[in-house]
């Protein structure tokens, strides 16, 4: 089985959302959550639940789990084929539970993703 690879998903407005979320972290917290998703390519996404590295947040959204201390960053991402996953954008979670504004910002991705692709595009 082909290891897992994570891209993260440019808007049509230009905006790359994760990777402007990621940008913004402190460094300690940009290594750490950079660190997670190379563990996760490597050891697999079955491996990664096992570890909780990864979260099924509903039918469709997952959520990547980092933390250093009192940070805790999250990155959610969708499964587009094969071993192809998107991530749509990141946050600093505050709460015990994600946030459903979240999940539903991350569906949002995942739909005009597929709009973009699905519709005008061979995606490989």
């Amino acid at each position: 089985m082909e290891k897992p690879k994570f891209i993260s998903y440019t808007r049509p407005n230009g905006h790359n959302e994760f990777e402007e979320f990621y940008n913004s972290l402190p460094t300690k917290d940009r290594n750490k959550l950079r660190a997670t998703i190379d563990m996760i390519e490597e050891a697999g996404i079955q491996a990664a639940i096992q570890l909780e590295w990864v979260k099924k947040l509903d039918s469709e959204i997952y959520e990547i789990r980092s933390k250093i201390s009192s940070n805790i960053q999250r990155a959610l991402y969708f499964h587009v084929r094969n071993n192809q996953y998107i991530i749509t954008h990141g946050f600093t979670k505050k709460t015990q539970k994600t946030p459903t504004k979240e999940i539903i910002k991350a569906k949002q991705i995942k739909e005009e993703f597929e709009e973009e692709y699905y519709a005008t595009k061979d995606f490989r």
